[in-house]
């Protein structure tokens, strides 16, 4: 399970980079590097990192589902994932 700071660090950067997403746009359209560099460095898409929606555990992301490799597996074998059946994990 992620720390809650963490969590709230990735929200944070999410409203900031829908923020800025359109004079980030019109700024690279237009060339304007040193705009850019103005900027806030945590509103650059770039920074996001993907979480599991669940746990919030950032590594093992599985980006079709949206969660983490270990929820996958638990959502799996107790039924909750239509289509998926057990093979040999």
């Amino acid at each position: 399970m992620a720390k809650e700071s963490m969590k709230a660090r990735e929200v944070k950067r999410a409203k900031l980079v829908a923020k800025y997403a359109e004079k980030r746009a019109a700024l690279k359209e237009a060339g304007d590097y040193a705009g850019l560099a103005k900027l806030p460095k945590n509103s650059n898409p770039v920074r996001l990192h993907n979480r599991c929606q669940l746990t919030g555990r950032p590594k093992g992301y599985m980006r079709d589902f949206g969660i983490s490799r270990i929820t996958f597996r638990e959502m799996a074998s107790n039924g909750l994932i239509p289509g998926v059946k057990k093979a040999s994990w």
